[in-house]
This record gives structure tokens, sequence and C-alpha cells, in this order.
């Protein structure tokens, strides 16, 4: 290897930091502005969902809505996350900047009327999309548009749940089974946390989580008691549940997507008229609004929902399964949204239910499950044990990671994002 002087080193290390600044801060901008915009319209649009449950049987109607502006106007922005992904593993024609408006639109028109969906999606499309344009203006180089579209990752995540060092680290771990891109390390870390303070500076809040007093009264984790061994025995087994959940959840709303395209060849707007009459089916059997929208708060503030779930008796056994199902259903039969909070919501209700089975501190296993199933699911274990860290504290980071790492392990090498890589396998058999 040549040897570099240090203060040559010095100085591409200034120029580098001053050029992804100057580039970091209108991704940043324009990415946190557009979030705090669409967290906005979401808030509007799940109140009114929720005051006018009528709208609930115009979802099948929405879906041809959704289906023929992609149609129509973006069908090469259709892939949405899976589009970003790619175009960093492998530059081509760019993400198109229309991206922002159609997922914004759809997104709100999906959770308007009853689609079961989450949010980090559109922000995360509306930040690549506006960080591919900013690239294209500025005639950044292939390598630096790979960079770029990161950082509109990396803002858009950040924004949207309020968590920027899960963000940043998100946005480089994702890429790729078992690897992150350092090289894009300060630029995504910027960018995460700028676009969380303009978000912020909109007068955007974000949902506060407390594991509280079930859990403060735990002995330190790292004591050798014999409680600490039984409590790690149940976050492990915990963990496995939580992986096994998440490989659930890719498996059916993938397969609801290929199984639905092939069964209706001709035609295709009939697949989301299909998945939202199945919504509205299940919605009256179940005798239930909660598992419709984002799921964070009930409709009638006692059902289940994400903020229920670390209360005792605030989720049923079976409120995971039905979310999972509602949501597959919605995003796999073409409506728009994030998977994320959906996953916060089955995992949180998982854990609750894990807990009451076991003894457990419920609102710990419901936190654990909130961030497990995620990890397992995007195969992100690192960034969901940040995230463990942004919304929960730090006194349970152990049981955060043992948790994170397990569902890891456990989901297998498949995940929400088709386009992502496997750099290390998670097993020695997976290996050459």
């Amino acid at each position: 290897m040549k040897q570099i002087s240090p203060s040559f080193e010095l100085f591409h290390i200034v120029r580098h930091l001053i050029k992804w600044t100057l580039i970091t801060i209108p991704v940043a901008a324009v990415t946190g502005s557009l979030v705090a915009l669409f967290l906005w319209l979401l808030d509007e649009a799940t109140h009114l969902q929720w005051h006018y449950s009528w709208l609930l049987y115009l979802l099948p109607v929405a879906g041809i809505a959704i289906y023929f502006l992609y149609k129509l106007w973006g069908k090469d922005a259709e892939a949405g996350n899976n589009l970003i992904i790619e175009e960093i593993h492998q530059p081509g024609a760019g993400v198109p900047a229309k991206m922002a408006p159609l997922v914004l639109i759809t997104t709100l028109i999906t959770h308007l009327f009853g689609g079961s969906a989450g949010r980090e999606g559109t922000a995360v499309q509306m930040g690549g999309s506006m960080a591919n344009l900013l690239g294209k203006w500025v005639r950044l180089s292939r390598e630096d548009i790979r960079i770029i579209l990161m950082t509109g990752i990396a803002a858009g995540f950040g924004a949207v749940f309020g968590t920027p060092l899960t963000g940043a680290v998100f946005a480089l771990e994702v890429l790729a089974i078992g690897s992150i891109k350092y090289d894009a390390l300060i630029p995504c870390l910027m960018a995460s946390v700028l676009a969380h303070i303009v978000c912020s500076a909109w007068g955007i809040q974000h949902t506060m989580y407390h594991i509280t007093a079930s859990a403060t009264t735990l002995s330190h984790p790292y004591n050798l008691s014999i409680d600490n061994f039984y409590l790690l025995a149940k976050v492990i087994l915990a963990g496995v549940a939580f992986g096994l959940v998440g490989y659930l959840f890719v498996l059916l709303s993938h397969g609801i997507k290929s199984q639905s395209r092939q069964l209706i060849k001709t035609h295709q707007w009939l697949i989301p008229v299909a998945g939202g009459c199945l919504i509205i089916v299940l919605t009256s059997m179940l005798g239930a609004r909660d598992y419709l929208g984002l799921g964070v708060s009930s409709p009638d503030h006692s059902g289940p929902s994400i903020l229920n779930a670390f209360n005792p008796q605030g989720v049923t056994y079976w409120s995971w399964w039905w979310k999972l199902l509602f949501t597959a259903i919605t995003l796999g039969t073409g409506f728009k949204g994030g998977e994320v909070t959906p996953l916060f919501f089955i995992g949180a209700a998982l854990g609750n239910t894990i807990a009451t089975l076991t003894g457990a501190p419920i609102d710990l296993f419901a936190g654990l499950g909130f961030i497990a199933v995620f990890a397992g699911a995007t195969n992100t274990p690192i960034a969901c044990t940040l995230m463990g860290v942004e919304l929960f504290g730090t006194d349970h980071a152990l049981y955060y990671a043992i948790a994170c790492f397990t569902a890891y392990y456990f989901s297998g090498h498949t995940g929400i994002y088709t386009t992502q890589q496997t750099a290390v396998s998670k097993s020695w058999f997976g290996r050459k």
C-alpha cells in the first residue's frame, strides 16, 4: 500500500467532509420538510378514517386509483424501496423524481380508506428520489450517486421515526446481509440528524414509548443471578419467535403478491380490488377496526395497538397475527406505504403475548418485539438495537441486542426488500 503523508491525508479528509456537508444539507432539508408534510397529512388522513368509518368500503375503489396512478404515470417508480437499493448496488437509469409525489399521494390514499400499512417506505422513497435529483443537478459521479442515495434513505428513516442514529445505521446496514458500507458513514449520519432536526422544526412530534415500572425493577442484566438467567432464557426464546414471525411476514406478503399476479394475469387492477374486499370482510368478521392503518393507537383508545401492547391486557393473544395478515394483504395486493410500523405492532403484540404466557415483564417484552421483528424482517440487527436505545433508553441494551441478534439469525436470508443482497451468510451452511 502506497504511503501517504499525514498532512496530505488530512487535506483530503477535510475536503471530503466539506463536500458531503454541502451536498447533505439540501438533501436533509428537503427530505425533512417532505417527511414533516407527510406525517401531518397522514395524521389528518388517519383521523378522517376513524371519524368516517364508511370510507373503508371505498378501499377497493382506492386500490383502482392507486393502480392506474402508477400504470399511467409512474410505472418506473413502482418498485419503491427496492429500486433505490438496486440503484445503490448497480447505478442505472436512476430513481425518478416523480417517485416522491406518487408515493406520498398513494400512501395517503391507502391510509384514508383503511389499508393496513406503514410510513417508512414513503419517507425513504421521498428521500431517495430527492437525493437522486440533486445528484443529477450537480452531476455527481456514479460512486457519489450511490452515496447520496444512501443519505436519502438515512434522512427519510431518521426523520419519520425521530431516530437519527438508527436512520444512519439502517441506511448502511440494509443494503446487504452481513455487511455495512462504511464509506457513507459520515454523510448518512449528517443526513439523518439534519433531517430529524428539520422535521422537528416544523412542529412534528413523534410518539413516545416507555419501558416503565415492571422493567426497571429488574436487577442489572449483567448480575449473575438465577432470576437473570431465567429472564435471559426467555429473551432468547422470544427472539427466536420474533425472527420466525418476521420470516412469516416476508413469506406471506411476498407470496400474496406473486400469487395474486399469477391468478389475475389480465385486468390486474382487480388485484387491489380483491385485496380491498378481503380487508373489508376481515374487518366485519372481527367486528373491530384496530388492524387498519398504522396501528400506533386505536380508534377507541382501548383496542389493540402499539401503545396498548406495553400494558397488561392491552392486546389479545392473536393481535399480532391479525395485524400481520391485514398488512400482508394490503401491501401484497398493491396498496402503498411501508412495512415497518406494522412490524412494530406485530412485534409489540407478540412480545406482550409471550410475556403474559411466561410471566416476563410485559412492557420490556413488548419493546423487544417492537424492534426484533423489524430486525428479522429487514436483516438489520444493529440498527434495530440502536433503535431500542433511542426509543426506550439504555437500561436494557443487552436485552435489545440479544432479541434483535437472535431474531436476525432465525429469520433466514429473506427480507421485505427483495433487492437486498447477501454479503455474508448467517450460518456455515450457506457459506462456500
